[in-house]
């Protein structure tokens, strides 16, 4: 019967499966030799194909997964032109039975490559069209073999995250430099393995630059556990972040609570106060020339003074509200525990390059990345907290041009939050400072990776800055369309697959990548997996005991406001 294989009964095991290896390969060869379609319409980005349905169906039942695919939406397929193979996705498929075979689909182009004269590979792959394909030109099936050359590494330096989807063995590989230098996206619904695939990149990326200079704002604490060996863990139990490394419009979202012309008058106040509280420090005397951003440490006990005096010199008319206001403030951030992080007494010194050398890891000392978990920052500050962070970053890179460049890439969980479009922002420096680093902070040496579940919440204009972008499976319509409007060209047809991809599966499109590919990451190992499973119900329920202990535990830490 055609297409049975029998091995034979007398081989032993390693033979018989070398010789059923052989054989598939041999079955897979002989359908993709065979076309499958022919090209229909051409345009200059994608064009369209006749398929023949009866071939599909042969080809479905092919042992090579990608010629068994092929023709299907997502798929590849080559197409003929002279002495070279074009390659393209499919991206529609539509019944049309005035044709013969009956299907037509719609396809993207995604590069060429020569073809070895003796084997028929596929050699020297390429990005981009040089010469299109007339009507008529035959479509065939794209093999595994074909994939694996037009996936190969082109020598740039990379990292392996996972296997080509619908091969086995093609290792899906992320050119570093473009990655980074170009910023990226990592984007998915909840429950979709995003936390543990951005573990894995950052894993990986670690693993080749152990000398790397890598901050993560961890939003939930849910990756202390993945690099508890690899990083720098810092939360607000050991963080101890000055409070006058922060510029004069962080001081106001903190310090300032009044609005409309009454926070006006306070910012003048404080403006005017807090330069005089950094004039008094030594250091101010040795610059000269200071303003109200410089990161020169004042004491809170001076700008209390120097707000004081100010109110003593009032005329009869003129009010000291705003002055009490600023005062009350203060002495209430003070007070508060929950604050101590930053605002300790402790923290007055001049540590300003230490505390720079630990964050950003200057040296890594085998310990590349520092992960700063805000879960436990009092939610009304959390976002200045990063906007300090983050300008360090970006304030560090500027100053020190002058240097043999070191690159930081500042990676940020729950991106949304901090970079909201218009609808969703609240003018915070946050979104101001993220926005400008996507903007301009490759000039500089700094990387940007957004990590989000609600692309659609994110800032215009931030997402298309991210020259790679790695799309797991999204839910919402808007969010695909969102994504889809960033895609480059040649993706669209693998954007359209992104409410179908199971979880741990990503498309891939951008600078990071030769072409557009669909990725099936990698299994990362248990002690490299952040906390971020979702609790299971049943199991959690049928146990009892120890309640009491757990309630009374969670109290004392609730109202010690600290874990």
């Amino acid at each position: 019967m055609q297409g049975f294989v029998s091995v034979p009964t007398d081989l032993d095991e390693g033979s018989a499966a070398e010789v059923l290896a052989a054989t598939q390969n041999a079955l897979g060869s002989e359908n993709a030799r065979h076309p499958i379609g022919f090209v229909r319409d051409v345009a200059g980005s994608s064009s369209a194909i006749a398929l023949d349905l009866g071939r599909l169906e042969q080809c479905s039942a092919d042992l090579d997964p990608s010629v068994a695919l092929s023709g299907k939406v997502g798929s590849q397929i080559k197409i003929r032109v002279g002495n070279s193979w074009l390659l393209a996705s499919v991206r529609t498929q539509r019944q049309d039975t005035s044709i013969d075979g009956g299907v037509v689909a719609q396809i993207d182009f995604l590069g060429e490559g020569e073809e070895e004269r003796l084997t028929g590979k596929i050699y020297g792959f390429r990005r981009g069209v040089t010469r299109y394909p007339v009507p008529g030109a035959l479509v065939y099936p794209a093999t595994s073999n074909d994939l694996r050359q037009i996936y190969a590494s082109d020598g740039r330096t990379n990292i392996s995250i996972g296997t080509v989807f619908p091969t086995r063995d093609i290792r899906a590989g992320l050119y570093v430099d473009a990655l980074l230098g170009k910023h990226f996206a990592l984007l998915g619904s909840t429950g979709t393995g995003k936390s543990t695939a951005a573990a894995l990149m950052l894993h990986r990326i670690c693993e080749m630059a152990p000398a790397g200079h890598i901050v993560m704002i961890d939003p939930h604490g849910e990756y202390s556990s993945a690099f508890r060996v690899t990083g720098q863990l810092l939360d607000v139990s050991n963080l101890q972040m000055p409070y006058w490394l922060m510029n004069f419009e962080e001081h106001c979202e903190i310090l300032i609570t009044s609005a409309g012309t009454d926070r006006q008058i306070d910012e003048d106040i404080l403006a005017k106060c807090l330069l005089a509280a950094r004039m008094k420090n030594r250091l101010a005397e040795q610059i000269g020339k200071i303003t109200v951003d410089s990161p020169i440490p004042y004491l809170l006990s001076d700008l209390m003074i120097i707000l004081q005096n100010e109110m003593g010199r009032l005329d009869k008319g003129t009010n000291s509200i705003p002055y009490m206001r600023l005062k009350t403030k203060i002495e209430e951030i003070r007070s508060d525990p929950r604050y101590q992080f930053m605002f300790s007494g402790m923290l007055v010194g001049d540590t300003m390059a230490e505390f720079i050398s630990k964050i950003f890891r200057m040296p890594a000392n085998g310990k590349p990345i520092s992960i700063i978990d805000v879960s436990g920052v009092p939610s009304e500050i959390t976002s200045t907290v990063v906007a300090v962070l983050s300008r360090l970053v970006f304030d560090y890179a500027i100053w020190a041009r002058d240097e043999e460049t070191r690159p930081v890439l500042l990676v940020c969980e729950e991106a949304h939050r901090y970079v909201p479009n218009e609808k969703n922002s609240d003018g915070s420096s946050v979104g101001r400072i993220l926005s400008r680093i996507a903007k301009e902070g490759r000039k500089y040496g700094v990387s940007l990776g957004l990590i989000t579940q609600r692309p659609s919440d994110l800032a215009e204009g931030v997402l298309s800055q991210c020259g790679t972008i790695i799309a797991m499976r999204l839910n919402n319509e808007r969010d695909q369309a969102f994504v889809k409007a960033a895609m480059p060209e040649g993706a669209r047809g693998f954007v359209d697959t992104i409410p179908a991809l199971r979880n741990r599966e990503c498309i891939i499109s951008g600078e990071g990548v030769s072409i557009p590919m669909r990725v099936s990451f990698d299994e990362l190992e248990a002690i490299k997996r952040p906390a971020s499973n979702d609790p299971s119900f049943y199991e959690l329920w049928s146990k009892s005991g120890g309640e009491e202990r757990a309630v009374e535990r969670t109290v004392q830490r609730w109202r010690a406001q600290s874990r």
